[in-house]
């Protein structure tokens, strides 16, 4: 796992992603009360989250902390600060990094019906969000999809990578916002680590740094580069979305202009 720091806002409530969720959530939590005839200490004991079958909770691999979340209120969940984000990045701690218990409701909702209906979130990220087309697979083992490029080395080439903000941001303070950048072209890591590699990582705190840093620079004058941008790349174990390369880019006080010159198409 990379980690680095160079100079997460929640999902628009008018985002597409989160409308489907809430029905997808609606819809599900009224199955089960239906199911329990209606007796709310029926699902509770069958169900402790938030009514919540187990096919749901079962879409995503929760931990212990998840599921207390899960019983917890937006109103009584900590958002994580700048300063937070920055320690835990730093550290290397990026299981601390959960989402609102409302959010984490709503994605695990979504999550069940997008693998029902795509196979894999991977594959409705693939065809939805990015509009790539994958290349056909080279064995009949499970393989990560692959992509036609233009250029083998990470972000060289505009139409080899895709910025868009993140449909299911961790649980941030205002003012942060969290996107990914996807790319078709692989970046490379230690076999070994898991960690990027030396010239990865140059790659990638370059592309930070001429793509976001200099934007906000430009937008809110010279600053502390540590103090508007944080990038990192998740370990395998923690990645809802496995087999498409992307990096995680959190920044802070970023303008809706900005932010649509950054992720438009």
């Amino acid at each position: 796992m990379n980690v680095s720091t160079a100079s997460l806002a929640s999902v628009n409530a008018s985002s597409p992603a989160l409308a489907h969720a809430n029905a997808i959530l609606q819809r599900l939590v009224a199955q089960q009360k239906q199911k329990n005839g209606g007796n709310s200490d029926e699902m509770k004991k069958e169900a402790p989250d938030m009514g919540l079958d187990e096919g749901v909770l079962n879409a995503f691999p929760l931990t212990a902390i998840d599921r207390q979340i899960l019983a917890m209120k937006d109103e009584d969940f900590h958002c994580l600060e700048w300063k937070e984000l920055r320690e835990i990045i730093s550290a290397n701690r990026l299981e601390e990094l959960k989402r609102r218990p409302s959010d984490l409701r709503r994605y695990l909702a979504w999550s069940k019906e997008t693998k029902e209906k795509y196979g894999s979130i991977t594959n409705f990220v693939v065809k939805e969000r990015l509009h790539w087309q994958q290349l056909p697979s080279e064995s009949s083992s499970e393989e990560p999809p692959r992509f036609e490029f233009r250029n083998p080395t990470p972000f060289a080439d505009k139409d080899d990578f895709r910025i868009l903000k993140n449909d299911w941001p961790y649980g941030l303070a205002p003012g942060i916002t969290h996107i990914c950048v996807w790319l078709k072209t692989p970046i490379a890591t230690d076999p070994e680590t898991g960690d990027v590699t030396a010239e990865s990582r140059a790659l990638i705190e370059d592309f930070v740094n001429k793509t976001f840093t200099a934007g906000l620079d430009e937008t809110l004058g010279a600053g502390d580069r540590r103090d508007r941008v944080i990038w990192f790349k998740n370990w395998v174990a923690l990645q809802s979305v496995r087999g498409v390369d992307h990096v995680h880019v959190l920044l802070k006080d970023a303008s809706d202009i900005l932010l649509d010159e950054w992720t438009k198409a």
